[in-house]
């Protein structure tokens, strides 16, 4: 919609979303073909007053506006990644980032479930296709994808998949999952 590029390339605008301090930033940092641009500041003591920090006890840094990171697929497929910002402060930029986006990659942590609903909540209030990617935190509990699906409340076409976002080839996995399911969704309404 707002994305323009030759008349050969496809540009595809993609959300990366999800709770404080899940890995949004480190997911695109990953993926990411070209130097990535974070908007990630040190985090103060003001802070720390309205940003939870159980299970993220070690973060010291925060986006406070966007990630943006670039991957070219092939066929001339060019992913613009956007990461927002966690924390419900930040409401309103969220929005205007996730405008003109075609789907939308949520991120979770088994050690901190319930705080994906709220991006989840926000990425189905805003009309996106999405899949959830579980970041394996070393010291997070893991679970059935089964398990996993029903306490995030997940509807059964909505892909679901549990990744490293510190791993390139797992991160490209996540991205896989949802490209697969945006084909898959645009190839469905094709033939309606």
């Amino acid at each position: 919609m707002y994305l323009t590029g030759s008349p050969d390339q496809l540009l595809v605008k993609i959300l990366v979303t999800g709770p404080f301090g899940v890995g949004k930033t480190t997911l695109i940092r990953s993926l990411s073909e070209i130097r990535p641009l974070h908007t990630e500041e040190v985090m103060t003591e003001a802070g720390a007053l309205v940003d939870d920090l159980a299970g993220v006890r070690d973060k010291t840094t925060t986006t406070v506006a966007i990630d943006f990171g670039r991957r070219t697929l092939p066929g001339d497929i060019v992913l613009y990644l956007y990461g927002t910002p966690g924390q419900r402060r930040f409401l309103p930029l969220w929005e205007d980032i996730a405008r003109g986006a075609l789907g939308a990659l949520v991120l979770a942590d088994t050690r901190r479930l319930a705080e994906s609903f709220g991006a989840i909540d926000l990425i189905e209030e805003a009309g996106l296709s999405y899949a959830v990617a579980v970041n394996a935190f070393p010291d997070a509990p893991a679970y059935t994808p089964e398990v996993l699906r029903d306490h995030l409340d997940l509807a059964p076409e909505t892909p679901l998949v549990v990744c490293d976002v510190r791993d390139p080839g797992s991160a490209v996995d996540a991205l896989i999952t949802l490209a697969s399911h945006l084909i898959a969704e645009s190839s469905l309404e094709a033939t309606l």
